[in-house]
C-alpha cells in the first residue's frame, strides 16, 4: 500500500508542481505553515470544548501529504488511538462511564477557568453555572 504522501505526489497537479523547483518549494513552505497552524489550533483547544484532537489530526493529515516526518507521526497517533479505543471498548460499561464522567468535568473545569479569565459573554443566562 502506498503512502498518503506518494498518492499525493503521483497526481498529475502535483508532478507539474514539483517540475517548477522554486513553486514546489513554495508550496511545500506553504503546506507546512497551513498544517502547522491546524495543528497548533487544534492543541490549543484540546481542553476547550469541541473537536481539538480531530484539529490535531487533520493538521497532521494535512502535513502528512508532503512530509515523511509527519505521517509517521500521523500512523502513530492513529495506531495509538485505536488501541485506546478497542481497550474502552472491552471495559465494563461502569468504567465508560467513570471516563466519561472525567472527560466531562475536565472540559467543563477548563471552559470555567477559560470563562474567569476572558470573562462570561452578557448573552449567557444566569441560571448557567458559571463564575461571574
Amino acid at each position: 500500500m502506498r503512502s498518503l504522501r506518494e498518492r499525493v505526489a503521483d497526481t498529475r497537479w502535483r508532478r507539474r508542481l514539483a517540475a517548477r523547483r522554486s513553486v514546489n518549494h513554495t508550496y511545500r513552505i506553504c503546506v507546512g505553515v497551513f498544517g502547522g497552524l491546524v495543528v497548533a489550533v487544534g492543541l490549543v483547544t484540546i481542553p476547550l470544548p469541541g473537536p481539538g484532537w480531530l484539529t490535531v489530526i487533520a493538521g497532521l493529515f494535512v502535513l502528512a501529504s508532503e512530509f515523511t516526518w509527519a505521517e509517521r507521526l500521523l500512523e502513530f497517533t492513529k495506531k495509538h488511538v485505536k488501541r485506546w479505543t478497542d481497550w474502552v471498548n472491552t471495559c465494563a460499561v461502569w468504567i465508560r462511564v467513570v471516563i466519561a464522567l472525567a472527560t466531562a468535568a475536565f472540559v467543563y473545569g477548563v471552559l470555567v477557568v477559560t470563562l474567569h479569565f476572558v470573562g462570561v459573554p452578557e448573552w449567557v443566562p444566569g441560571w448557567v453555572p458559571l463564575w461571574r
